[in-house]
């Protein structure tokens, strides 16, 4: 036990982690030169096209210090706010963090909120100062920022490239002396916590964990805390590049179990394994259970695949725990799942996953957030969507969720930013100069805001440079209003939307326009309306197709012309009652691209 070490990466997006992680596995020769491509713990395609990690990844490597052979366990992190959930399961199953800082950016939002995670687990911080080869790097300036941060010397960080390799030993060197060595009782019952499952087609679900105390072997009865149910451990191992089966893991160790799981609702992120003879007394306080920021629809384009989509989501789930998930039913798109997400971001991936690995053609309704409503006889009720929503008359007050935002730019972008937060509904609360030229602002924001647009339009006038974090903070009164899209009179509730009375008629507006751009000519007029409650706020008219009925009448009275216009419109009239309106797919899509 004493020479194994479990560390993590942490850091901000883009700041190198994957790259540097690359690194670590060729010095160690865990990889043959003719396994190498770049990212090579992003097994996903998704991750490789975008750049990012979206998902944790553990490896195991061997290491050689001073004549003695160490186990290093390495778990490389996401670095996108809308993946912190990944990053804190993979800090509870460790003893220590590489903290990765850009020297050409210097120190932002995600990396103060996961150094204070990793600090709140006790972890032992090992700071690197990464991208040291570029002409932009700024080594003095981001060297003061991580000392007062992280309160280290500055001979503490250590100076690396993870395109070029360097500081690559020194790293491995400070791992092995200043990481500590699992804590645990080896003669102790079993007790592993799960951090990360995935489901294979052949072997059933394959559960990743790490042993706290006590050892597992190959065959063992083991069975999970929380359910109770018993398994048999027909496979057990450590993750190399591939699978590696081994007999027997003891304290410390991370691995992963094969017991022919099939249904996935019986493996739970942040469960505890033990033995079914001698189990251990309590489970391990791992994780919290994660609460979804946003929701939408997810609903099938063909209504016979809604078991399919069922169990496609069961999966995905099993892969990402921060996914949440509960049947609904709406007029416009039939039968489907309200689902809870951790942002943007988020749900995007999710719905590409959806597309590319289980082949799910799926349309999504406007993401929101979930209110509390408080109604005249004194109940509350949890509203995630607009059509729960009780009638005006029954409802005394409406409470949104808030948010904590902290957003770190460069000085010169500071009035656009505070200008676009307090657009935003937000209150700037503390402006911190961090150095001469980075400032570190602090706003009161609702979260509904920032649900969706705001994360690009940040990037896009502080040029790239401005980083941003939050948590929430709790609810506050608000006036919120149901706006309805009508179509020729007819409600569709997947468009409606819960909005700020302030923004609703702007809003209204603009979702009249853009469906006017998208919703094809039928052969009668369409009238596309905004409304709250019985009140139209817009309206836009889609013209009918129509047929020219007058050319074979040429000279002659007009009332001939007349007659068979009035027959024409007496047939529009009779279409327009039995007609419907098809809303294709984009136009779900548009109104999270309004401008």
């Amino acid at each position: 036990m004493k020479n194994i070490r479990n560390f993590c990466i942490i850091a901000h997006i883009d700041h190198g982690k994957s790259t540097l992680a690359d690194r670590l596995l060729q010095a160690t020769g865990t990889l043959d030169a003719r396994d190498f491509q770049d990212q090579v713990l992003d097994n996903m395609d998704l991750e490789r096209e975008r750049g990012i990690t979206i998902k944790s990844h553990a490896i195991q490597m061997k290491h050689v210090h001073e004549g003695i052979e160490y186990t290093l366990n390495l778990i490389d992190t996401p670095g996108h706010v809308d993946f912190s959930y990944e990053v804190s399961r993979s800090i509870a199953a460790c003893e220590g963090a590489l903290l990765i800082v850009d020297a050409t950016q210097g120190i932002q939002a995600q990396t103060i909120s996961n150094l204070y995670q990793a600090i709140d687990h006790d972890l032992e911080i090992i700071p690197v100062m990464n991208k040291m080869d570029m002409d932009s790097a700024m080594p003095d300036e981001v060297q003061d920022q991580i000392i007062d941060l992280v309160g280290c010397g500055a001979e503490d960080i250590i100076r690396a490239s993870g395109k070029t390799g360097m500081g690559v030993d020194e790293i491995l060197k400070a791992i092995i002396e200043n990481v500590p060595e699992p804590k645990g009782e080896s003669d102790a019952p079993l007790q592993a916590l799960i951090f990360d499952s995935v489901f294979n087609s052949f072997r059933g679900i394959i559960a990743y964990f790490r042993i706290m105390s006590g050892e597992i072997r190959k065959g063992d009865s083991v069975k999970f805390f929380n359910t109770g149910k018993e398994y048999h451990a027909d496979e057990i191992g450590v993750l190399k590049l591939k699978q590696e089966p081994k007999d027997v893991l003891r304290t410390g160790d991370v691995g992963y179990i094969i017991s022919g799981i099939k249904t996935s609702k019986e493996v739970k992120v942040g469960d505890t394994i033990t033995h079914v003879d001698n189990p251990c007394k309590a489970a391990i306080d791992g994780f919290e259970d994660v609460k979804p920021m946003v929701f939408a629809g997810i609903y099938p384009v063909d209504a016979d695949d809604y078991e399919d989509l069922r169990a496609s989501i069961e999966r995905l789930q099993l892969n990402d725990a921060s996914l949440t998930f509960v049947p609904e039913s709406s007029l416009a798109l039939g039968f489907g799942f309200r689902c809870g997400f951790l942002g943007l971001l988020h749900m995007e991936i999710i719905q590409e996953r959806l597309d590319r690995e289980f082949d799910m053609d799926v349309i999504t309704t406007v993401p929101n957030v979930s209110y509390k409503v408080y109604t005249k006889k004194g109940e509350v009720i949890d509203v995630h969507n607009p059509s729960g929503l009780p009638e005006p008359n029954y409802i005394d007050y409406i409470q949104e969720p808030y948010i904590h935002a902290q957003v770190i730019s460069q000085a010169d972008y500071v009035g656009q930013v505070i200008k676009l937060c307090i657009d935003k509904r937000g209150t700037l609360k503390n402006q911190v100069y961090l150095t001469s030229n980075r400032v570190e602002l602090s706003f009161d924001m609702p979260l509904a805001e920032i649900v969706f647009d705001f994360y690009d339009k940040l990037k896009s006038i502080s040029k790239g440079y401005a980083s941003f974090d939050y948590h929430q903070t709790g609810y506050k009164d608000a006036k919120l209003i149901r706006l309805e899209i009508l179509l020729n009179g007819d409600k569709v509730d997947a468009l409606s939307t819960l909005i700020h009375v302030d923004n609703a008629y702007d809003f209204g507006r603009r979702m009249c326009s853009k469906l006017k751009e998208l919703i094809p000519r039928q052969q009668f007029d369409v009238a596309i309306q905004a409304a709250i409650g019985t009140k139209i706020i817009s309206r836009e008219t889609v013209k009918a197709v129509r047929k020219d009925v007058t050319a074979k009448c040429y000279g002659g009275d007009i009332t001939r012309k007349r007659k068979l216009l009035e027959k024409q419109k007496k047939g529009k009239k009779r279409m327009r009652q039995v007609g419907n309106v098809e809303v294709p797919q984009q136009a779900f899509l548009a109104v999270l691209k309004l401008d």
